[in-house]
């Protein structure tokens, strides 16, 4: 016997594929939602740790400056110290001038003329004084020149003068001391020697 089967199987595949549609529509959909939330919880993560590296790098750089404004500090206090350095140098160094002055002098003085005075302002140095003539003077000049702790005398004036009953010659003459590491000659104790 033949079986016909008279129930609706159209309607009943139509509304299986209508199921099928609805639940893979709704999974996409499910499955959509979950990418976008995943997708927007990563880029939530990236952009917390960059703010977070932003913050690291914004406290080291303030460190940085701050270093940076303590190295200034000890920059000037180092040139501060360089500076006073320098000045006791040059005092210690200009302690021993007036020694060597004295000293040239002695040894340049010709016989027949005295100084009056000494003024010294920085390296320049005027001296005052009597010589028996002009002569003498001429002597003191050439003396003042071949000396390697004095430099360039000038002769400022030189006029007739009378000292306890005598006729002399006053002088006046300006020279340089030249610095014992200038100078290149030995020192006075070592002419000693």
């Amino acid at each position: 016997m033949i079986r016909i089967n008279l129930l609706p199987h159209r309607e009943q595949k139509r509304a299986a594929r209508k199921r099928e549609f609805a639940f893979l529509a709704g999974a996409i959909a499910i499955l959509g939602l979950l990418l976008v939330l995943l997708a927007h919880t990563i880029l939530n993560a990236q952009i917390e740790n960059q703010a977070a590296r932003n913050d690291f790098l914004d406290k080291e750089i303030k460190k940085l400056d701050n270093e940076i404004a303590e190295i200034k500090i000890l920059k000037e206090q180092t040139q501060a110290m360089l500076g006073r350095k320098q000045v006791v140098e040059t005092l210690q160094s200009n302690r021993s001038a007036v020694v060597y002055l004295l000293d040239q002098l002695v040894h340049q003085l010709p016989e027949g003329v005295y100084l009056k005075s000494i003024k010294q302002s920085g390296n320049d140095v005027n001296l005052t004084g009597y010589a028996q003539s002009n002569a003498r003077v001429a002597t003191l000049m050439r003396n003042l020149e071949s000396s390697p702790w004095l430099d360039a005398p000038n002769l400022i004036e030189t006029k007739a003068a009378s000292v306890n009953n005598l006729r002399v010659s006053e002088f006046s003459v300006n020279v340089k001391l030249v610095h014992k590491e200038k100078a290149g000659g030995d020192k006075p104790e070592d002419k000693k020697k």
